[in-house]
């Protein structure tokens, strides 16, 4: 009721003033608009390589773009801003999970990513991850994708690790948080645990490589496990230098880490590939050892 009363009473006075004839004050023209200035154009959101943040994050909101200095707090890591171009920029939504343009700007990604860290990626405990525009941001004219790369746990437990200091340099050859040697914990014959310990005390797997699956169906890769273990077989004995030939499964088993359904349908198809001794424990590093350090096992 009081709300009304005055507007009734705010009127009353507006036609007072006109029926007195009062004129405009000094200096105003009356002209209510002319003078106001011009909305600014909105200015959408462009991240910078070299932020890092509190969280890791698929969407690039305005209102959650919280940067920090990468001395402080934080979980991910900005490493590369690239740009969508030609048919990629003009959808009317960013690119989805699977299509084109996420594939280019996830390899995009993990080459910036791996030259950064000094190896790729998933020969530590990494995780990657690509951030797109928002639809409003992307409707806003934002054509960006962020690069970001956090470090976890463990093989075992992907928790984000909170970190202080950048990953520039992180798996480089004097990394001591690149994969190498671990104790093995197995249960109904399932390997459940991969503890990482120093390559000089006993140990039942390392680390070879990361081998690149071809580009298929994620579920034919899955199903395939002899096809995982050959192949991972091949890389172990490159590390090794051993012969790659029939006996060399009698020599060394595999362990095999593949890449999440999430991955493949992106195109990042590296598969984490470990040496396993099944019947006795190691106590030194299998690199370059030779047939003296795998031998051949029939038992």
């Amino acid at each position: 009721m009081a709300r009304r009363l005055l507007t009734a009473l705010t009127l009353a006075g507006v036609a007072a003033l006109a029926l007195t004839g009062c004129g405009t004050p000094a200096g105003v023209d009356g002209d209510l608009t002319d003078d106001w200035a011009p909305v600014a154009e909105p200015v959408a959101l462009v991240p910078q390589a070299g932020d890092c943040h509190p969280r890791f994050e698929e969407v690039g909101y305005l209102h959650s773009y919280e940067p920090v200095d990468c001395g402080q707090s934080h979980k991910a890591e900005t490493v590369h801003v690239g740009t969508f171009t030609g048919a990629d920029a003009g959808l009317p939504a960013p690119p989805q999970p699977g299509s084109p343009g996420m594939k280019t700007a996830r390899a995009d990604c993990e080459k910036r990513i791996n030259d950064t860290l000094g190896a790729p990626w998933r020969s530590g405990p990494m995780a990657v991850q690509v951030v797109l525009p928002s639809p409003q941001g992307w409707s806003g004219g934002a054509r960006w994708y962020r690069c970001d790369v956090g470090q976890i746990r463990s093989l075992d437990d992907e928790d984000l690790v909170i970190r202080t200091g950048s990953l520039k340099g992180a798996l480089g050859d004097s990394s001591d948080i690149r994969y190498g040697c671990f104790q093995t914990t197995l249960v109904d014959g399932d390997i459940t645990e991969m503890k990482p310990v120093a390559c000089t005390e006993k140990h039942k797997a390392e680390f070879v490589g990361v081998w690149d699956a071809p580009a298929g169906s994620y579920s034919a890769f899955s199903g395939d496990k002899e096809r995982q273990n050959r192949a991972c077989r091949k890389l172990v004995a490159g590390y090794a230098k051993v012969p790659d030939d029939g006996n060399l499964r009698y020599r060394t088993g595999t362990i095999v880490y593949p890449p999440s359904p999430e991955d493949w349908e992106n195109g990042s198809r590296g598969m984490k590939c470990f040496l396993w001794s099944s019947d006795k424990d190691l106590t030194r590093s299998m690199k370059g050892a030779g047939t003296a350090g795998l031998p051949i096992n029939y038992a």
